[in-house]
């Protein structure tokens, strides 16, 4: 599935649209003019004519130039490093799409023909912003017509899953080891979403591995744990708070007593901008409940009313109640200042609660048990400053800042396919466009398409 276990995904569990992607449908129209251009140069048995060639002109007037057998590389320039993802999804590509129509619109199948080396899905790609210092992370040698059209969605493969994965182990390190909820679902169309829960738990993995940490990867839909065994997670919406009348405690104590007790209760707390007043409300509509059942003995019905956290998501126009008045536009949104009254108010909150005596204890560990999360605009920069504050956030959600594409945040992760040698005479020649060069990778493994 990844570096981290040394295996690779299977052909089968992309779903490729295959039949189409054989014929260019998802390719910029250029490579299927350049593979009808090479077709018929190869049916014609042109040898190449021209003046000018960049190797030795007496090698080149040989070449069949239909049928040019070349070396391609794939790289991303995202400094000061990248967590490649993509791969075995490109791989895919290759094995169900390389190949030719003959004369009769049969599709033949060359993908065994071909020389491929690649990386895992995990793999840090570096790179130090020279010219020459970026890794391939993929390199092809085969008759180049046979996989041509492939480049656009490949490059679009590997840019997509690693942007993704790059932009997670980021705001990873950005909240230093804090568990980090992957909440982009709702911003990109529903296709894309197994591909970015997969990058997603791929960075988790990479994380884990660099720091020493144990994240479990949490998503919000189960098409983005299709790839690797996840399945959504989460609890209420606004919505649901509104069909209880904007009531946020009773619409809990309903989801605690109906909900598996597996789920847990996360309480979503700012429908009405007092996060403080409706988060204690919450608190303690759940411990009453949690109380009357050990009462009578039924400890395992208890469990269903443990509030595990309070989720704050205050819109960046509204100043929550606990912080006005306030005319500064600081105020807004999910803030420090909020965290920590929210925070100081449910550590309190049952000293105002009327307990047993013998409850007292008890209801001051529930309270102060209760995590917070953060969701609503975060984006490493805003969690690097949260945490050098020793803001009280133990969750971290994340939204469209994870599908971030922008070289004015070092969020670029576009990939580049070049062609960098040609083969002639069973030798290989370096010809690459002015600027680039064949790199090199150590971490290259052959792989065996058939075997996918």
């Amino acid at each position: 599935m990844s570096i981290f276990d040394g295996s690779r995904l299977p052909a089968a569990t992309f779903k490729l649209d295959y039949a189409r992607m054989r014929e260019g449908w998802y390719s910029d129209k250029y490579f299927t003019n350049v593979v009808r251009l090479l077709a018929d140069l190869s049916a014609e048995g042109y040898n190449f004519s021209g003046r000018f060639p960049t190797i030795s002109p007496d090698l080149a007037s040989e070449v069949n130039v239909g049928d040019l057998n070349v070396e391609m590389q794939w790289f991303t320039r995202r400094a000061p490093f990248s967590i490649v993802v993509g791969v075995d999804k490109v791989l895919a590509m290759l094995k169900l799409c390389t190949g030719y129509f003959d004369s009769s619109g049969q599709w033949v199948s060359t993908f065994d023909e071909l020389e491929v080396e690649a990386v895992h899905d995990g793999f840090v790609a570096t790179y130090e912003g020279q010219q020459g210092s970026a890794v391939p992370i993929l390199k092809v040698r085969g008759r180049y017509r046979d996989f041509a059209i492939l480049e656009t969605p490949t490059l679009g493969a590997l840019t997509r899953g690693t942007r993704v994965a790059t932009n997670v182990y980021e705001v990873l390190r950005a909240a230093r080891g804090k568990d980090v909820l992957f909440f982009p679902a709702r911003f990109d169309a529903h296709e894309v979403q197994a591909g970015d829960g997969y990058a997603y738990h791929t960075a988790v993995q990479a994380f884990n591995q660099a720091f020493g940490k144990k994240i479990i990867s949490s998503v919000s839909t189960n098409e983005q744990g299709e790839w690797w065994g996840g399945a959504g997670s989460g609890t209420v919406a606004h919505a649901a708070i509104a069909c209880f009348f904007g009531d946020s405690a009773e619409a809990m104590r309903s989801f605690a007593r109906i909900l598996p007790q597996a789920i847990p209760r996360i309480a979503l707390v700012d429908f009405n901008n007092d996060c403080v007043t409706d988060a204690c409300r919450t608190a303690e509509a759940l411990f009453t409940e949690y109380m009357k059942k050990i009462d009578e003995g039924r400890p395992e019905e208890a469990l269903r009313y443990i509030l595990y956290g309070v989720r704050l998501d205050t819109s960046s126009s509204l100043i929550d109640k606990s912080l006005q008045p306030s005319d500064d536009p600081a105020d807004g949104g999910v803030n420090s200042k909020l965290v920590q009254n929210v925070r100081s108010a449910l550590d309190s909150a049952f000293e105002s609660w009327r307990l047993p005596d013998n409850w007292s204890a008890r209801a001051e560990v529930y309270c102060k048990s209760i995590k917070i999360s953060v969701t609503g605009g975060f984006t490493p920069t805003k969690i690097r400053v949260f945490e050098d504050q020793k803001v009280p956030v133990d969750v971290y959600g994340v939204g469209s800042y994870l599908f971030s594409n922008a070289a004015e945040l070092g969020t670029n992760n576009d990939f580049t396919a070049d062609v960098v040698r040609v083969r002639v005479d069973d030798q290989w020649h370096e010809l690459a466009k002015t600027g680039r060069q064949p790199l090199d990778n150590a971490e290259l493994r052959a792989v065996d398409l058939a075997g996918l």
